[in-house]
């Protein structure tokens, strides 16, 4: 529900704010007052587009803000949606903005977010409806007719589970058609595949193994150095390995001859030659782990198969960077070619699958189909009854006629206008007022609870009595619904639970519009200046006429 509106700079209007509460609520004032100005609002914050030609003259911006409450439980999409942008409730409060500048840049807010005014679209979907004479005019859409049918028939589940069915028709159809013309395609695509996996299992790599290998080679590739170092080590040792001359003194023999030589009588000596044996029995140890690490040093010779193994792997790299994505991509490999199959068996077993997707597409059409003709009847014998109701002296009827399977069904339907026993299309029949009746007669007849409906001009070209039944059904919808109606018809204001008028302040340079709530002395004032054009006794004893008779039929909803 609409709680409140403010608008800023928005054509006429400099700044007001509008306060709506539930049941109907009507506009009026002068003409050239901004009374559209208020539906202008909504639409904006409806996400339509935006014109810098209503930014008011002189302002470099308008700004819209409306204040809304939902019930999470009773409408879930548009709690989805507001976490969807991160925005936030307020007390079970969303708040709506729209600017639109001098230049014709847009921007808009929801719930404390900025977002895209499609955004504004799908939140404004699912609280508020707008009718004015464009809104009207959908009512010549054929696919908003065969719509108000199935809302009536209730038939949204069968349209549901005929559009299921009709899009794996679809996509079945499809598939069959793009297999029949590339059969030769998808053999030359098997063809590569059989190839390319026969190279891989050819190869057979293993998880890993690239890398591993890799290792190996290096160490292979450092085997002849490591063996002269540690054979040089050695023969510096003990003389047991290596290129060094045998008759040269070893570390060894260096040590052994500087321990002889201090062994004597003075401790001191004999301490430095225990010293020099110890050392003799180290150099000892390291000749023995030296030569045990030359002995685990690779032969060489493994080094030629073990490069010519990684020559293998490399031919993977047509199909992945490394052993182990070549061995994912022959698993992809596998399965694709698993789902190929172009032989004459499987394009007729497929053929069969489309039929009897389509067979089965068809019978839940034709159920849908006879559950809409059924309800076409009753549909439009209530339509004519409200809009005789509404002084309105033609009938409505609704043509349906079986055709091709489309996205809503297989069914076309057209609205028919029979006056004086002729039936015409309504689009080609309808004046404007008589299609703002028959609008109004749809949303009586489909009316739900809880919804925000905004008409502008639906009493255009109604006057008399039809006017007091517009009234009457506005109030009708108002007793579940909130309704905000634009008007110039003291009629259909004086069934108002609540009255906003559009004061006009007119001066040499410039014309300021506001919005106010009118109590019941002025609602008195405002329906005689309607009425007569002027402020007389005699219109405000219409006017008060008027509102007792209107004030009688509210209670008595």
């Amino acid at each position: 529900m609409l709680h409140e509106l403010n608008i800023r700079n928005l054509g006429v209007i400099e700044e007001t704010t509008a306060e709506f509460d539930s049941g109907l609520t009507v506009v009026t004032g002068e003409t050239g007052a901004g009374k559209t100005m208020v539906v202008t609002s909504l639409r904006l914050l409806s996400g339509h587009r935006a014109d810098a030609s209503r930014v008011r003259s002189g302002a470099d911006r308008a700004v819209v803000e409306g204040v809304f409450s939902f019930d999470a439980s009773r409408s879930p999409e548009i709690a989805d949606l507001v976490e969807e942008i991160g925005g936030y409730v307020d007390e079970g409060e969303i708040i709506a903005s729209r600017t639109v500048t001098s230049a014709g840049r847009s921007r808009a807010h929801l719930a404390g977010k900025t977002v895209a005014a499609g955004v504004l679209g799908d939140f404004s979907a699912g609280v508020i409806t707008i009718h004015g004479q464009n809104d009207q005019l959908r009512l010549i859409d054929p696919v908003k007719q065969l719509s108000a049918v199935d809302e009536f028939a209730g038939t949204g589940a069968l349209v549901a589970s005929y559009q299921e069915k009709r899009a794996t028709w679809l996509n079945l159809d499809k598939d069959l058609q793009r297999r029949v013309k590339a059969k030769r395609e998808l053999a030359l695509e098997t063809e590569t595949l059989q190839r390319a996996l026969e190279t891989i299992d050819e190869i057979d790599p293993q998880p890993g193994e690239d890398e591993e290998l890799k290792l190996s080679i290096t160490r292979l590739q450092a085997a002849d150095d490591l063996r002269a170092q540690m054979g040089l080590a050695l023969g510096a040792i003990d003389g047991s390995a290596g290129d060094l001359d045998m008759d040269a003194a070893t570390a060894v023999d260096l040590v052994g001859q500087a321990e002889n030589a201090l062994r004597s009588d003075d401790e001191q000596l004999n301490a430095l030659a225990d010293r020099l044996a110890e050392v003799n029995t180290l150099l000892s140890d390291i000749a023995m782990e030296v030569g045990q690490a030359l002995a685990d040093v690779p032969d060489p010779d493994e080094l030629e198969g073990l490069l010519e193994r990684q020559a293998q792997l490399r031919e993977l790299r047509k199909f992945a960077v490394d052993v182990d994505g070549a061995i994912a991509w022959r698993e992809e490999a596998r399965q694709r070619l698993a789902s190929i199959d172009v032989s004459g068996e499987a394009i007729e077993k497929l053929r069969a699958q489309v039929e009897e997707a389509r067979t089965s597409m068809m019978a839940e059409g034709e159920a849908l189909s006879s559950e809409r003709k059924a309800a076409a009847k009753k549909f439009g014998a209530a339509v004519t009854k409200e809009i005789k109701g509404l002084h309105m002296a033609a009938e409505i009827r609704v043509d349906i006629r079986q055709g091709e399977p489309g996205p809503h069904g297989l069914d076309e339907v057209e609205f028919q206008l029979v006056q004086g026993g002729h039936a015409n299309a309504l689009g080609s029949s309808a004046s404007g007022g008589e299609l703002s009746r028959v609008m109004l007669a749809l949303e009586v007849i489909l009316a739900g609870k809880g919804r925000t409906m905004v008409f502008d001009e639906v009493d255009a070209g109604v006057g008399g009595k039809a006017a007091v039944e517009i009234g009457r059904r506005l109030a009708r919808l108002a007793v579940d619904n909130q309704v905000i109606v634009v008007t110039h018809l003291p009629q259909v204001a004086a069934f108002a639970d609540a009255h906003a008028y559009v004061a006009k302040d007119a001066t040499d340079t410039s014309v300021t519009s506001s919005v106010k709530l009118l109590d019941d002395g002025e609602r008195v004032d405002e329906l005689s200046r309607m009425l007569a054009g002027l402020e007389s006794e005699t219109g405000r004893a219409h006017a008060e006429e008027l509102l007792t008779m209107a004030q009688e039929y509210r209670e008595s909803l």
